[in-house]
């Protein structure tokens, strides 16, 4: 969770505190920025200096979910209860956003419930579209966060799974093993993010060499730590007309 305060009054308006056995009842706050694109508020003659924005990642939703998503949690935890384990320890909270569910996964549980979601014959999410990474700075303890989007072709279905880790240990499980299809995704994510999938069958770069300063290719820093310097006006001016005559 982000060190960031939570008063009620800034939560989403339409995001009622649930009632959950997960610990992730509340919204939880990801960023917060100043002014525009969160440059800061100082000396700006735009009219956006004053501009404040608090950004959300949603709370636990409340039964019932509607629709298909209770069954297809119903069916996740039996199975997960099946193995022998405790929910709470493998679903960490599971959310309804803007029509779609997601569930958020503790990473060293992701490669066995995505066995799960592709083998079932009542869940039968046959494909995996990627691994998006995400980078959240202030989300202290989880600022790297991994999504899965699913889709089930037999039943016309699309979840999206979300594993977190921290900055200081980056790493999650590989689901190559499950889906074979993620095996450039999760390079990907790893060289611009830099989540380590462990067990991967090749874990190498995509974007940028191995030995470029810098890796991974986040923007919490200028172009992977290289210095950017930028011409005046009048200089850039002149470098145009010299180009063009």
């Amino acid at each position: 969770m982000s060190d960031l305060s939570t008063p009620e009054e800034n939560a989403p308006a339409d995001v009622a505190p649930a009632s959950s056995q997960r610990g992730f009842a509340l919204p939880e706050p990801i960023a917060h920025r100043e002014g525009l694109f969160g440059a800061g508020t100082d000396s700006s003659t735009s009219g956006f200096a004053g501009l404040v924005t608090d950004s959300f990642l949603p709370g636990e939703a409340s039964r019932p979910y509607g629709g298909w998503f209770d069954q297809v949690v119903d069916v996740l935890e039996e199975l997960i209860a099946a193995d022998g384990l405790k929910v709470s320890d493998v679903i960490e909270k599971v959310t309804i956003d803007r029509g779609q569910l997601g569930i958020f996964i503790a990473r060293e549980h992701i490669a066995r419930v995505a066995k799960y979601l592709r083998d079932d014959a009542d869940l039968r999410f046959e494909l995996c579209l990627g691994t998006n990474g995400a980078h959240y700075p202030l989300d202290k303890g989880r600022e790297l966060h991994a999504i899965y989007p699913l889709y089930s072709i037999t039943y016309n279905r699309m979840i999206r799974l979300e594993v977190t880790c921290p900055d200081e240990d980056p790493r999650i499980p590989s689901i190559v093993s499950v889906y074979p299809g993620n095996d450039w995704q999760e390079r990907e994510t790893w060289d611009l993010i830099g989540i380590v999938f462990t067990g991967h069958p090749s874990l190498t770069r995509t974007a940028m060499p191995d030995d470029w300063v810098g890796h991974p290719q986040r923007k919490d820093y200028p172009l992977g730590g290289i210095p950017v310097e930028f011409k005046g006006a009048v200089n850039a001016s002149a470098d145009v007309r010299r180009s063009v005559n």
